[in-house]
């Protein structure tokens, strides 16, 4: 029987802030309805769009049109416009304080989470724009009217929840036991045996964009293999695992690391599929997990987590 998939909890999820439609969190800053950042009546814009694609279309030399090719998007842009709104005119300088803070130039992208009609997505961003005009009203109150932008260099947008499937080396059904106490011949009632372990499981991306998984082998187990039965794509490394070993594929950003340091991309075998291509299209994706075992261990398992993932 296929193992089950689970949502991963392990981990504080994007949004964990967000308890409303229209709010929008932002490196620990909760903006919208209940707070003092409030988002204009215009809202926010790039969120809900498609982005801008690139295609790798040829025009046709003897004919009209072209020939088709891979179609790419850019960066996501997502703009805001935020009051400034503290509770009295003694906290401004706290609100404002809080607004730049959160809002300053960092070198990593962080979770940027939107809630709209009761669903929460968020992408990786950073901020690429702030402007906060110093009217009157702010100088007096701490009112004011700013702007916001942020870059999502990987445009597509993620659910909160991070889900996870895995599976164990699949194991021969046991059978029966033919020798009963006495020496020979079957008792009853008749004892059928284990279930086989079947050694696979489905990841169900119920998100419009193809996601890219996280994959954790753990050993011990020997040259680990994971398949995509549905079109035959495999990863497989030509490397032996010991007990309590992982090696950890990051489908996402191409690397291959043995118990979180130590690169083993190299171990890729001729068969294993690049990284970035091993992903979880939309819907269901059937997933086995083997091994060059002759006797596989009990213990040894893959792990694969994702997040579903939307345009």
């Amino acid at each position: 029987m296929a193992e089950t998939t689970t949502a991963y909890t392990n981990e504080t999820a994007p949004g964990s802030l967000i308890t409303r439609d229209g709010q929008i969190q932002w490196a620990g800053l909760l903006m919208g309805p209940g707070t003092p950042y409030q988002i204009d009546r215009s809202g926010i814009t790039g969120w809900d769009d498609l982005p801008t694609l690139d295609t790798g279309d040829v025009p046709r030399p003897d004919r009209h049109g072209a020939w088709p090719g891979a179609v790419w998007a850019q960066p996501r842009l997502v703009t805001a416009t935020v009051w400034l709104v503290p509770p009295t005119a003694a906290e401004a300088a706290g609100t404002t304080a809080a607004f730049r803070a959160a809002t300053g130039p960092e070198g990593g992208e962080r979770w940027l989470a939107v809630r709209l009609h009761g669903e929460t997505l968020a992408v990786r961003a950073r901020v690429s724009r702030r402007v906060v005009p110093q009217d009157r009203a702010y100088l007096r109150h701490g009112t004011g009217r700013a702007s916001l932008q942020w870059t999502a260099t990987d445009p597509r947008r993620f659910s909160t929840v991070r889900r996870e499937g895995q599976a164990l080396l699949p194991v021969p059904e046991p059978g029966l036991e033919w020798e009963n106490e006495a020496g020979s011949g079957l008792e009853w009632p008749v004892e059928w045996g284990g279930d086989a372990g079947a050694g696979s499981f489905t990841a169900v991306n119920e998100g419009g964009a193809a996601a890219h998984p996280v994959i954790e082998f753990r050993g011990p187990v020997r040259r680990p293999t994971l398949s995509r039965l549905g079109d035959g794509g495999q990863l497989q490394y030509d490397i032996v695992l010991g007990a309590g070993e992982v090696l950890t594929v990051d489908t996402e950003a191409g690397t291959v690391l043995l118990n979180g340091t130590a690169s083993r991309l190299y171990t890729a075998t001729s068969a294993s599929m690049p990284e970035q291509l091993f992903r979880l299209e939309p819907g269901g994706t059937t997933l086995a997990f083997r091994s060059e075992d002759l006797t596989p261990d009990p213990s040894a398992s893959v792990t694969v987590r994702w997040r579903d993932a939307h345009w």
